[in-house]
């Protein structure tokens, strides 16, 4: 079965576009002489080929291509290239990884199992995934500036949820106490979340948590309350780092309340993680003891995770040690070498100056996004932004997160519904989250983030004028509403789609 693309996909315009993309890649011809034996233990980056002798037995299964081996799956994912290229991409915690990143993700690394750290595997035959990972922890380290005598990291989390209950195990024992920002109030779940009726986080459910929040006058978060809520509560972790707060935080300040609770710190910059490595944010590690993230959104890499932690023993804590313990044997089993070779790939390039002229550029864009929101009406928590993402309050408007996500989502626009604080649901929230890096990726400017503040206003008008004529207050009805043959804006929500497809499919996708 061909895959049915939903427009004309114009290939050899994105070819042509793709040299002019932020981090284009030339193509690269791969040496065909067979590496000398005595260079395969070295650090060399030469690729030896492999050719099939002419007696060579035949494999059980037809190693042939996904075109042909799944159409139905080849299709889905052609399918959402399309997806991806005619719409316009703000979800804050996504982004468009490197061709080369794919590369490694998709090579044969991901064939073997290297359960361990480097040097001390519980498998044979690991010589280059040894190579691989000890390359992206001296890339890690070099991409943060960090000094290697001061500073460890294990490269080995699947993702950021993973990465922050594994410190949870490394320093705390079940019913220990922390404190992370409130989901509401643009936390993470892995912070610790629950409700008057059930522990909804993990977290929540192993420790005790309690949230610090924001200052709903300002949208800031509020210290004063943190610390008189630490000396109460005396937490044993303190966590700084939100998926959905738009300004810095006060490390010093956070420094000053862990110590006078006797508290480790922990900074989670899943989102930042980009941001700091080119410097266009405060600098967490000066302040705190651990350090996690994930590494496939500003940070521009495959979807994994890292845990940064000092060396030096930190209330009496082998950081080192203990993290990697909890890492495995604690709660994985073996690494996925393909991913930590496409996030070594990705660290590379954070440490160029390049990567630090887009952060910069995600920056200016989001403040150029939240200037044009601004002046069309709308209420921005916190009345701005220092990083990559707005976080849009249209309660004032009369309507809801979930209802301008879904009819944004219908005209190609994608972003997320979000609580803001003062909300009661999180199912309803009274906020949406539009965030920079992706589009910047794509070589989105100013003036380019204006043109779409314009299009989320015009989406955002349909919401409100679809919300006036919907039969039901529910949003369930509404979604059935709004996506019926009978939609009374239909019209305009195609028109609003065309002229989305029309500007976003201008720009280029690395991979794409």
């Amino acid at each position: 079965m061909e895959a049915t693309l939903m427009s004309a996909r114009r290939p050899a315009t994105l070819l042509q576009q793709q040299q002019n993309a932020p981090f284009g890649l030339p193509s690269v011809a791969l040496p065909c002489q067979v590496r000398p034996r005595q260079l395969c233990s070295s650090a060399s980056v030469s690729s030896p080929q492999l050719t099939a002798t002419p007696d060579a037995k035949a494999m059980p299964f037809k190693d042939t291509c996904l075109k042909d081996l799944d159409p139905e799956m080849y299709a889905i994912i052609e399918h959402e290239k399309c997806r991806q290229s005619e719409g316009l991409e703000l979800i804050a915690s996504e982004n468009f990884t490197s061709s080369a990143v794919m590369e490694a993700v998709g090579s044969c690394l991901t064939n073997k199992y290297s359960e361990g750290l480097p040097g001390k595997r519980y498998y044979g035959g690991n010589i280059y995934i040894d190579q691989s990972e000890r390359l992206c922890q001296q890339r890690a380290l070099e991409a943060f500036h960090l000094d290697p005598e001061v500073w460890g990291v294990n490269v080995q989390p699947l993702s950021g949820s993973p990465a922050n209950f594994a410190v949870y195990t490394a320093l705390l024992q079940p019913h220990d106490r922390i404190m992370g920002l409130d989901l509401p109030h643009g936390g993470h779940l892995s912070h610790g979340f629950m409700t008057p009726k059930r522990r909804v986080s993990a977290t929540s459910v192993y420790f005790e948590s309690m949230p610090y929040r924001l200052d709903e006058e300002t949208g800031l978060v509020d210290y004063k309350m943190l610390e008189k809520t630490a000396a109460l509560f005396r937490p044993k972790l303190l966590i700084a780092g939100a998926s959905a707060y738009p300004r810095d935080f006060d490390y010093p300040q956070m420094r000053k309340i862990a110590d006078s609770v006797g508290a480790f710190l922990m900074m989670d910059m899943a989102h930042i993680s980009g941001l700091v490595a080119a410097g266009v944010v405060s600098n967490p590690f000066e302040y705190c003891d651990i350090v996690t993230t994930t590494t496939h959104k500003s940070l521009r890499g495959p979807r994994g995770g890292m845990i940064f932690f000092k060396k030096d023993t930190v209330l009496g804590v082998d950081l080192e040690t203990s993290v990697n313990n909890a890492v495995f044997p604690g709660l994985q089993g073996g690494p996925h070498n393909h991913t930590i070779a496409g996030l070594a790939v990705c660290l590379r390039q954070a440490s160029t100056l390049e990567f630090k002229a887009y952060q910069q550029q995600v920056v200016a864009n989001c403040q150029a996004l939240a200037r044009r929101l601004m002046e069309l009406g709308y209420t921005l928590v916190s009345g701005g932004t220092d990083n990559h993402l707005v976080l849009v309050d249209l309660r004032p408007l009369g309507i809801d997160g979930a209802r301008v996500e879904k009819v944004l989502d219908l005209a190609s626009i994608t972003l997320n519904k979000n609580s803001v604080p003062g909300d009661k649901s999180a199912v309803v929230p009274g906020g949406i989250r539009v965030g920079t890096p992706a589009l910047t990726t794509r070589g989105f400017k100013e003036e380019d983030f204006i043109a779409v503040a314009n299009y989320i206003h015009e989406g955002v008008l349909i919401a409100i004028e679809a919300k006036g004529l919907a039969k039901s207050p529910k949003v369930k009805e509404y979604v059935e509403f709004v996506e019926s043959s009978s939609f009374p804006l239909e019209g305009k929500l195609d028109c609003l789609q065309e002229k989305v497809h029309e500007f976003a499919s201008a720009f280029p996708i690395p991979g794409i």
